[in-house]
């Protein structure tokens, strides 16, 4: 979405201050809270004294943090997908059976955003939690995402995106991730390996909900551990693809 009519400014950077925290940088000074961001420390500095006073920011001298509040602002949402609650025994089912992290994410933007997971080792320098979230057109699950979108909506969200080399793996060219999404949209899955962060190898299908449309991804995190990719897909993706399929079914039942 592009701004004009109806653009509320003001609303944004309040916004885009809440996303400069995360599970990396859970403390910000002003100055890093307007760094990231990308708005002037003033306007920075009146955000987060609003926020402190709704209750969302808490201060401790130099530093400022998130507090539990602000889960409200996505609870509305996660609550009436009902899709965590609906996935969860079903990945908690295919963790056990593949011995893997199984995870389940929506889009939100030009990223993927955890609903619902299943740890089973950290495999990743970075903590995955519900609420994470890493750029769609990197992982598994985002391209299976990006792969049900339509042509135009695909392209404006690849270029709000501004692809870039994450590792030295990434696809990061437009023409590359373009041919890759249109492969994903006719095999039915993703796989990734090494993209986001080297020796991660993860496998994504997507979740259909009663009116046809992909709601959701669910991926299996593995380590690549130098072998072929074949043998992983092998394995796990009939597993997954029922997964998806029993997830299906019930969401069709609600």
């Amino acid at each position: 979405m592009r701004e004009g009519d109806g653009f509320v400014q003001s609303l944004a950077r309040g916004i885009a201050v809440i996303r400069a925290f995360d599970a990396e940088h859970a403390e910000l000074t002003l100055s890093e809270v307007a760094r990231r961001s990308e708005i002037p420390p003033a306007a920075a500095s009146r955000f987060l004294r609003t926020l402190e006073v709704l209750g969302y920011v808490r201060r401790s001298g130099r530093v400022f943090s998130l507090t539990p509040r602000v889960l409200e602002l996505g609870f509305s949402y996660l609550s009436a997908l009902s899709l965590p609650e609906v996935m969860q025994p079903h990945l908690e089912r295919l963790s056990r059976e593949v011995g893997e992290s199984v995870s389940a994410a929506v889009l939100s933007g030009s990223d993927i955003f955890y609903i619902a997971r299943v740890p089973t080792r950290r495999i990743m320098t970075v903590g995955i939690t519900i609420g994470t979230r890493f750029p769609a057109y990197a992982t598994s699950m985002g391209r299976v995402l990006l792969a049900a979108l339509p042509e135009a909506e695909l392209a404006e969200v690849l270029a709000t995106a501004e692809p870039r080399a994450l590792t030295e793996r990434t696809l990061a060219s437009g023409a590359e991730l373009a041919a890759e999404i249109a492969r994903v949209r006719e095999q039915g899955w993703a796989l990734v390996d090494g993209e986001l962060e080297i020796g991660l190898r993860s496998l994504a299908a997507p979740v259909r909900g009663r009116d046809g449309r992909v709601a959701a991804a669910v991926n299996i995190s593995t380590s690549a551990g130098g072998g072929s990719l074949a043998p992983s897909a092998e394995r796990h993706l009939p597993l997954l693809l029922e997964t998806t399929r029993v997830i299906e079914q019930d969401l069709r039942l609600i």
